[in-house]
């Protein structure tokens, strides 16, 4: 983005010493006459427009045209846009008329012009340095319209090692080993595959960057090639899109329900991407992926369709609806990791959602501080309406059963 704007300052610079030089110097003035003549003989003599504003709107259009064209991936559009502006000059040139003030257009038109074509030469010679990177780097692993704005410079990407700040997206088949233990390999391989590439094309359209796509899952990260301030956000987002995508249906069995379920597991924090040095593709290096990893596998004993991380958790926390579920250790095992349950987006949960989401909170807490009757009871407000599959809940009250027993029959005594 610094650098779209540095030469977009360039640019205008230049423009304008051109638009202005020929407005000085009268070169445009033939050419503007008769515009003049026709303007003065519709609405009466007029003096020309100060020079202060004539020279602030060539610089003014020069900057705007040149900076909208390199940030923007639609040049028709900006061309189409470009065409309007000048129309609009030229109406500029009656209305004033009309107060008796005579505008010349043909140098902020010149300004227009050589601020777009200015443009398209920068991108060309921008896209020529890029072309070897989005193509040898992130083909496959970047939308189209991601490597577009690599192209464009709009997303910018050096090639040096850097630090960014990211949500890892690990996504895998529910189940995938009950499948393998009881289908055919080749049933079990080409669900596998399928899944794989239906889950890698989803990332890839919500922004992410495919880190790995193959039979242990897939890996995407968001925030990466370009930083993102709601990497968190468009990760959750993503990984909902999955979960719905894959979500169970009534299919038959023989592994025509291997693609039905999903599990997500995402990690949110630092990570190091460089290119290798044979600029064949992308190093990176960070706890996030290891810990989705994680979370993913978890949603097995959990029974979970989703798993985030406690930084995921911050980072997101006020546009979703999630609960906590447990800690888990993190690559060093002295580390723990509370894990949280998103259940909705804010704005699309119900008041009752939310409701059964503080019951059980208050279970969680009540159990963790071992108050084993008062987290029974809070666990059962948080049933879904009809009694609806709720595993995480479930495996709660199957600890605290025994407990809650026990403690009837003490009182008992």
């Amino acid at each position: 983005m610094k650098r779209s704007l540095l030469f977009a300052c360039i640019i205008a610079v230049a423009v304008a010493a051109v638009a202005s030089i020929s407005h000085a110097s009268g070169w445009l003035g033939g050419v503007e006459l008769p515009l003049r003549n026709w303007m003065e003989k519709l609405n009466g003599p007029a003096r020309d427009l100060g020079k202060i504003w004539q020279y602030s709107l060539i610089i003014l259009l020069g900057f705007a045209t040149a900076w909208i064209t390199i940030t923007s991936a639609r040049r028709h559009g900006v061309a189409l846009l470009g065409l309007a502006v000048i129309a609009e000059l030229l109406t500029l040139t009656w209305v004033l008329s009309l107060y008796h003030i005579f505008f010349a257009p043909l140098s902020c038109i010149l300004a227009v012009i050589l601020g777009y074509g200015g443009a398209l030469v920068y991108l060309a010679i921008a896209g020529r340095k890029r072309a070897g990177i989005p193509l040898s780097l992130f083909n496959g692993k970047l939308s189209s319209t991601q490597i577009t704005r690599l192209r464009s410079g709009e997303v910018e990407f050096d090639g040096n090692p850097r630090a960014f700040e990211t949500s890892v997206v690990v996504c895998d088949l529910a189940n995938k080993y009950d499948f393998a233990d009881s289908d055919e390999p080749g049933v079990v391989a080409k669900a596998s595959e399928r899944f794989t590439a239906r889950a890698a094309e989803l990332l890839r359209d919500a922004g992410a960057y495919l880190h790995a796509a193959d039979g242990e899952g897939v890996v995407a990260v968001f925030g990466f090639p370009g930083a993102l301030n709601d990497h968190a956000e468009k990760a959750v987002r993503a990984a909902f899109d999955l979960a719905r995508a894959f979500a169970e249906n009534s299919s038959g069995s023989n592994g025509q329900n291997a693609t039905a379920g999903a599990h997500v597991g995402v990690s949110s924090g630092s990570m190091i991407t460089a290119p290798t040095e044979e600029k064949q593709d992308i190093f990176v290096l960070g706890e996030p992926i290891e810990l989705a990893r994680r979370f993913c596998v978890a949603n097995r004993f959990y029974g979970s369709r989703i798993l985030i991380g406690p930084r995921t958790f911050e980072l997101a926390n006020n546009a979703i609806v999630a609960r906590p579920i447990d800690f888990l250790s993190g690559v060093n095992a002295q580390e723990r990791h509370e894990i949280y349950e998103p259940l909705a987006f804010t704005a699309d949960a119900p008041s009752e959602l939310v409701a059964r989401r503080d019951s059980f909170w208050n279970g969680v807490v009540l159990y963790r501080e071992q108050r084993w009757a008062e987290a029974y009871s809070e666990f059962q407000k948080a049933r879904g309406p009809n009694h609806e599959e709720d595993a995480p809940l479930n495996l709660y009250l199957r600890r605290l059963e025994p407990l809650a027993l026990h403690l009837m029959e003490s009182s008992a005594k």
